[in-house]
């Protein structure tokens, strides 16, 4: 749709999505300089629909953005005040010890949160500074001016199913700015964009990713305990794939109960979603949870890689935050702090630009904050703990990435930096090379199938429109994906999208059932051959989470 004459709006800068990072660099433009117009584009169908995260937040991002922001009723009402970790098995548990953990790892002073709703507080706080703020509105293409990203285009509805212009179609706008901010989140459509476009991981360690999986529950107020932090590691992944959980206790009796894999294991028989499952099934998670009921679900990647993972984050006329190039401390499962002082650091680079009159150049300052700054300070220290894990598997890496956390808390490292490898792509090896697991049938009570849980992310796309999940070539599923790897997809996506479907002498048929999709980007991720390409369906669409 590229050749499409369309209206087009100028603003001094243009963030794509209403995420912490998008938000804080929105604010903080706003706060430097009122003068300056400033628009946030976001594709859920309000701020924070699109917003899961587990999570425990470091207050250290709002603290640098908006000090008062305990004063103007940020919706931080949990501080921890138990701070828990256990290796489980099968049947029971063994808690690790708070003391030999190096002091990153502390959550004292740290905040149980609903990220959307700390994301709706955040717009709130921008359109009171006088942000342009607009749900409903997918950023389907970048907008070029020569070598420069110019803006981008959003608002396109009414697509017939084959992709094509129809009656009702509306080609949307362009929005162009002096500066084009990507805070599109883990693996977004713009941001592979610009990272293929401009090779910005020329240099870089591959990214990796896991999978993180969540559900609300609300518990026996007599079991309840806000503020109380737990993680597990171990059982019941064990050897198949790296991982673990998180159990928070947040208010209103509700505990927020989540499950990650990492995604490069290698055996395509592995059903994450069920692993989550079966986790519930163990003695203390099944304890706390009877009586309870789950009020909500929901699915996204996380990006993994770290430090030397990170791509380039400027081109001309643009800048990645966030998710967007991987900022999660892989150890303290924590991301959000980091993607608001990204976007903190992106707005005064480009306000400092703006005023020296610039525009559509590099702005260099920006990734030289990030990486010599308060994020890189952060990443740095942690940088070996996912290599290790995935060479060395759980128990060597928990002694040596403890002692690689401590020696980087005093400034050096035995280890160097290490590397990643292999993608997670590639990770996956043939199914013949592995033994299919058996997953326990769901109970519907405390363990639930995946379209009766993808039900309670009130998940919903236009069923007429074009699928959002492309194939690069519509015969790999069932040519190579199926014999070679067992069909991996069927397995991996949290949502149940997609399926085999075999009629009697009938050959398979590949079946994409993009309505469920949850908007994860796992598929994007992990499809061996690479040959699923997740972008943004229109306007509005996908879960509709209430308060992850």
């Amino acid at each position: 749709m590229s050749d499409v004459e369309r209206e087009a709006m100028e603003y001094d800068v243009v963030i794509v999505g209403a995420g912490p990072a998008g938000l804080s660099a929105a604010i903080r433009l706003k706060q430097l300089d009122p003068e300056l117009s400033v628009v946030v584009l976001e594709k859920g169908s309000e701020v924070g629909a699109h917003i899961l995260s587990g999570a425990v937040l470091d207050p250290c991002g709002l603290d640098a953005l908006i000090p008062d922001w305990k004063e103007k009723g940020a919706p931080l009402n949990t501080p921890v005040k138990v701070d828990n970790f256990y290796m489980l098995g099968e049947a029971g548990k063994v808690r690790v010890p708070n003391f030999p953990m190096p002091p990153l790892m502390n959550n004292h002073g740290n905040y149980i949160v609903s990220m959307g709703n700390v994301c709706r507080w955040m717009a709130e706080q921008a359109e009171g500074l006088g942000v342009e703020i607009f749900p409903g509105m997918s950023c389907s293409e970048l907008v070029y001016d020569g070598d420069r990203v110019k803006g981008v285009v959003a608002g396109v509805f009414g697509l017939e199913p084959d992709g094509s212009i129809g009656p009702n179609t509306e080609p949307g706008m362009e929005l162009h700015g002096k500066y084009v901010f990507i805070a599109e989140g883990v693996r977004g459509s713009l941001s592979k964009e610009l990272i293929r476009k401009y090779d910005l991981s020329k240099g870089h360690e591959p990214q990796k990713f896991g999978l993180g999986m969540k559900e609300i529950w609300e518990i026996d107020p007599a079991k309840h305990k806000e503020g109380t932090v737990s993680h597990t590691m171990g059982w019941p992944l064990g050897g198949n794939a790296g991982g673990g959980s998180f159990i928070y206790h947040a208010e209103n009796n509700q505990v927020f109960l989540g499950f990650v894999v990492h995604l490069n294991y290698k055996n395509p028989h592995l059903f994450p979603y069920m692993e989550f499952q079966r986790f519930k099934t163990h003695p203390m998670v099944r304890d706390l949870l009877e009586g309870g009921k789950r009020v909500a679900y929901g699915a996204r990647a996380i990006t993994e890689g770290g430090y030397q993972s990170m791509p380039k984050m400027v081109v001309p006329g643009a800048a990645l935050l966030g998710c967007s190039v991987g900022m999660v401390n892989v150890p303290r499962i924590k991301g959000n702090h980091n993607a608001m002082l990204s976007g903190k650091a992106a707005a005064e680079a480009a306000y400092a630009a703006i005023q020296e009159g610039r525009q559509g150049d590099e702005l260099s300052d920006y990734e030289t904050e990030v990486r010599e700054g308060a994020i890189g300070r952060d990443l740095k220290r942690v940088r070996n703990v996912k290599p290790m894990w995935s060479k060395w598997g759980l128990t060597s890496s928990l002694a040596l990435g403890g002692l690689d956390m401590w020696t980087n808390t005093l400034g050096f490292s035995f280890f160097g930096t290490m590397g990643h490898g292999k993608t997670d792509a590639e990770a996956t090896e043939p199914a013949d090379k592995h033994k299919p697991i058996d997953y326990p049938k769901p109970d519907g009570k405390l363990t639930f199938d995946r379209l009766t849980n993808v039900s309670f992310s009130m998940t919903n796309h236009e069923e007429s429109q074009p699928s959002h999940l492309k194939l690069k070539d519509p015969e790999i599923p069932v040519k190579i994906d199926l014999p070679k790897y067992a069909g991996p997809s069927q397995r991996y996506c949290p949502a149940g999208v997609y399926e085999f479907v075999q009629e009697d002498g009938q050959e398979p048929k590949f079946v994409i059932n993009f309505q469920n999709c949850v908007h994860c980007k796992t598929c994007d991720i992990k499809d061996p051959p690479q040959n699923i390409n997740w972008t943004p369906p229109q306007g509005g669409d996908g879960p509709n989470y209430p308060n992850m």
